[in-house]
């Protein structure tokens, strides 16, 4: 069965299919769709989830082990693979066919491909996914779609744009659409529900702002504390709210916690960056702070902005600009240095 990334929510609530092949480049768009499978997966009890990434020299026998492995607690299990290339060979094929062969009520099978070249969505192993399954291609929005999708965006979190509002955000996204995404986030936290004029999205995005939220985090993913700390006593200062601060050091953190997930299930980098949607011209920060960071550290600072966030809204006591200043200090820095 082949589903368009669109009908996926409508075909969720009512069902779900023992495997699914997910291809797509956009990763946005591909991230929401695999939230989506997992979120129902959830609500019917799958309370596992096992990843592996087939990068090269992968061991295809781990595939057929975690088909056979039986949880002692009686789990339901996902089991979701990553195919780097969408070409897992020969081997991979035939694993992945004969491991949807052998799919139980227990045990669901999630593939995640890049987009799939005709020769590939045409093998065995994709033909037999959609069969037994679903197939679910993730087009990029294209030039003149793109409006009509952050116009939609806007609208689903409570915002109420202009036409000129949208065009504005279109042509600064310049097509991506993790940026856009971002935008009409932040333009959200500042402005709360209602109308968003293009006035509003120029006083809230502008580039002309001597400090922001992006140059924070790149100075902090970069190791320099000092310019970190000079940014946000600088965005402080200009009266940004503290709580786009954070949501900005959220993010960065939640991206090098994927990162990090997956260097530990032996993924390369480079891949773990790419398949993150970390831009080529960031992956030099993002390398940075690898370096640096422990998974359990970045896990540690993913807590502290959650504390601060609270505080930023009021909802517990104390300064959200000194909890926001410590997770600076502990991304800039080594562990043992910020301690």
């Amino acid at each position: 069965m082949k589903l368009q990334a669109n009908q996926l929510a409508a075909h969720l609530k009512n069902n779900l299919a023992s495997c699914y092949l997910v291809s797509g480049d956009e990763p946005l768009l591909v991230d929401e769709a695999l939230d989506g499978i997992r979120a129902a997966a959830r609500e019917r009890g799958f309370t596992a989830r096992e990843l592996h990434v087939a990068t090269t020299g992968f061991d295809w026998s781990q595939l057929a082990a975690a088909g056979s492995n039986l949880s002692l607690f009686a789990e339901r299990r996902i089991v979701e693979l990553r195919l780097p290339t969408g070409k897992p060979g020969r081997a991979g094929g035939q694993a992945i066919v004969d491991f949807t062969a052998a799919l139980s009520p227990d045990l669901m099978l999630v593939v995640v491909t890049p987009k799939l070249d005709r020769s590939s969505a045409a093998s065995k192993w994709a033909k037999t996914l959609d069969t037994a399954g679903a197939s679910v291609p993730v087009w990029p929005v294209g030039v003149r779609e793109l409006p009509g999708w952050v116009a939609d965006r806007m609208r689903r979190v409570g915002l109420k744009p202009s036409r000129e509002a949208v065009a504005m955000i279109s042509d600064r996204v310049e097509g991506n659409l993790l940026a856009a995404q971002q935008e009409i986030e932040k333009l959200r936290l500042l402005l709360g529900e209602g109308e968003v004029s293009a006035e509003d999205v120029s006083n809230a995005v502008a580039d002309s702002s001597r400090y922001d939220v992006y140059k924070l985090a790149d100075a902090a993913l970069a190791g320099d504390a000092k310019r970190a700390l000079r940014i946000l006593d600088g965005l402080r200062e200009e009266g940004v709210e503290p709580v786009i601060v954070v949501w900005s050091l959220t993010r960065e953190l939640r991206t090098l916690a994927r990162i990090a997930d997956m260097l530990g299930a032996r993924v390369d980098l480079g891949t773990a960056m790419q398949q993150s949607g970390v831009w080529r011209n960031r992956q030099g920060l993002v390398r940075s702070a690898i370096g640096r960071q422990s998974r359990a550290q970045i896990l540690k600072l993913l807590k502290a902005c959650g504390r601060a966030d609270a505080t930023a809204k009021g909802q517990a006591p104390g300064d959200p600009w000194e909890k926001i200043a410590e997770i600076v200090l502990g991304l800039s820095l080594r562990p043992r240095k910020a301690a």
